[in-house]
């Protein structure tokens, strides 16, 4: 058949090669751009102009424009053939259930060609606590805090665009992602400062994944991601908090952290350290390994911190 009679052929070459929205394009945005394959045409929506010269040498077109201002937004219609949601919800708005920044973003790419896959970073904060439990894609979600239940009310959207128009949405629940060469990316500033953990009969699992295995998982899902479905994505770790840090002290050669009893760390820790602290829950990532077929480079925390 001539090039000019195929679905694509009589395109230039510009619209037939993969198109990569980035949207929240931070540090898993750039690891997931320096994994992708050169001819792909990679594009990040961005508030700041200052960021403009970063991502350009990342060879990535910086689009301006910013998801608290809709209008702002139209550009982005009919851009990508693939879409990478990473941008949080805002923690300032009157109604703090609701993720207006999915919604502005979702009435954008409506207005033009959609694209066929999306993949959104949720949290493994939806669920809520487990008490420990094995948790499951399946499981019900049971939020327990303003930002697990706004990534709640973008989930619900981002499946709804999907099923009424047919583009292919996957969710990726995330855990604490952590990096050597990431801002902040690793315990030590807190076991420096001397943070408390709760004591072991208090204490409670956590789930970590490293930030490269979360950029592949990124890309796998926006290639292999089965419709309006969800994957964990986590590492191989089962470990309590307090564990943790004891492990990543003996790595770095820190003293290990003091333990508070539950009662009495209310009184000593920041709220927001406190709501991490009364969630439990251990994440099956067998769809991650399985369906997504993400192959784990570090599979465990203590893995990655060497390595790092």
């Amino acid at each position: 058949m001539p090039s000019n009679l195929t679905p694509l052929g009589a395109l230039p070459f510009r619209f037939r090669r993969e198109r990569i929205l980035i949207v929240g394009c931070g540090d898993v945005g750039l690891r997931a751009a320096r994994q992708l394959p050169r001819n792909a045409r990679l594009l990040a929506l961005t508030s700041s102009a200052a960021r403009v010269p970063e991502l350009r040498a990342s060879r990535i077109t910086p689009l301006q424009g910013n998801l608290d201002d809709g209008a702002s937004l139209r550009r982005l219609a009919g851009l990508a053939t693939r879409v990478l949601h990473l941008a949080p919800p805002p923690n300032d708005k009157p109604d703090w259930r609701c993720d207006p920044r999915t919604l502005a973003l979702l009435r954008a790419l409506r207005l033009r060609s959609l694209p066929r896959s999306l993949v959104y970073a949720s949290t493994s904060g939806v669920y809520g606590d487990c008490g420990g439990e094995w948790v499951r894609e399946t499981r019900p979600l049971n939020p327990h805090t303003p930002r697990a239940q706004r990534r709640v009310h973008a989930e619900t959207h981002l499946r709804l665009f999907g099923r009424a128009t047919g583009a292919r949405v996957h969710l990726l629940r995330i855990p604490g992602i952590y990096a050597p060469d990431r801002d902040g990316g690793t315990p030590r500033g807190r076991l420096l400062k001397g943070t408390p953990v709760l004591r072991a009969e208090d204490d409670v699992y956590t789930n970590h994944i490293h930030a490269d295995d979360l950029a592949r998982a990124c890309l796998a899902a926006l290639w292999r991601g089965k419709p309006q479905r969800a994957s964990n994505a986590s590492d191989d770790t089962e470990l309590k908090m307090g564990d943790y840090f004891d492990l990543a002290a003996g790595l770095y050669g820190l003293p290990r952290p003091p333990r508070l009893a539950r009662d009495t760390a209310q009184d000593e820790l920041p709220l927001m350290l406190l709501s991490f602290m009364s969630e439990s829950r251990r994440l099956d990532n067998t769809r991650l390994k399985k369906e997504l077929r993400v192959q784990l480079h570090y599979p465990t925390v203590a893995q990655g911190l060497v390595a790092g």
